[in-house]
């Protein structure tokens, strides 16, 4: 074998190659160094909105593996492998998998959008696909809640996003509505300041915006006023209940009559005729 023809082709090769490697191994390192930077990203981001931290791992984890898949496929191509073929197999394990797990990729997605448009956090009282509770837990396929009543709801998220979601924590304040039904026979005008006073008298209620008081309607057994002041969110329960109570001790004692639904029963008499002979 002659050396002086076979030293100049593998100079070639190695210069050709070579420099393919060391750009394959380049883009390697500093793909996999970028997907690491963006992971840690990733996470830190989602964790200042308070995600759950198994989650966060698992967003963080699968964002990682995405961006390492197309850096190893990158560097593949530098060294002049052809790729298509693994984009190809990728491409349909992808499919395989979405269509075996599309209930639970939906959750997942419906999960993410919860994170990315945040409708509600921990500890926000909602109300979404049929139920209502406060927010315990917001996992990775689903939401747990907890009832008045203490118990736990499990809500998928796909679920929960297809439907419409009724945030009562969402704003610092609240608007009590409330209904009074007085008798036909008493004095509106008292009645209207017995509520105001009612309400004066209320820390609680907010001054700004100010409380409504007006007649609802003329009902078929009683007037109805409607009382809406405002309250802070955490404080409208309380005001409606104490409310409610202190409005039926002050009516008692103005002598305000809270009537209840009647029924006039009209009896009418109807005489028999005598059978005629035969």
């Amino acid at each position: 074998m002659d050396m002086s023809n076979l030293t100049p082709k593998l100079m070639e090769l190695v210069t050709l190659y070579g420099v393919k490697v060391i750009a394959a191994v380049v883009i390697f390192i500093l793909g996999r160094w970028i997907a690491k930077i963006l992971k840690g990203f990733v996470q830190r981001m989602m964790r200042k909105t308070e995600v759950d931290d198994t989650l966060v791992s698992f967003v963080g984890n699968l964002t990682y593996i995405a961006l390492l898949t197309f850096v190893v496929i990158a560097a593949l191509n530098q060294l002049g492998v052809q790729t298509t073929s693994f984009i190809a197999v990728i491409g349909a394990a992808g499919l395989a998998i979405g269509l075996a797990l599309q209930g639970s990729l939906a959750n997942f997605a419906a999960g993410v959008l919860l994170i990315i448009f945040r409708p509600f956090k921990s500890g926000d009282f909602i109300e979404g696909a049929g139920v209502a509770g406060t927010v315990e837990k917001i996992h990775i396929f689903t939401t747990q809640l907890k009832s008045p009543d203490n118990k736990t709801i499990i809500i998928p998220n796909a679920k929960l996003t297809g439907d419409n979601i009724t945030n009562y924590s969402a704003k610092e304040t609240r608007r009590v509505d409330m209904v009074f039904g007085v008798g036909y026979g008493d004095d509106l005008q008292k009645v209207r300041q017995i509520l105001e006073d009612i309400l004066a008298k209320e820390d609680r209620v907010l001054q700004d915006p100010a409380p409504t008081i007006g007649v609802l309607e003329l009902a078929d057994s009683s007037v109805n006023f409607v009382c809406r002041p405002w309250v802070k969110t955490a404080d409208y329960w309380g005001v409606y209940f104490d409310i409610t109570e202190t409005v039926k001790n002050r009516f008692d004692a103005e002598g305000v009559s809270i009537p209840f639904p009647q029924r006039d029963v009209h009896l009418f008499e109807q005489k028999e005729e005598p059978l005629a002979a035969t």
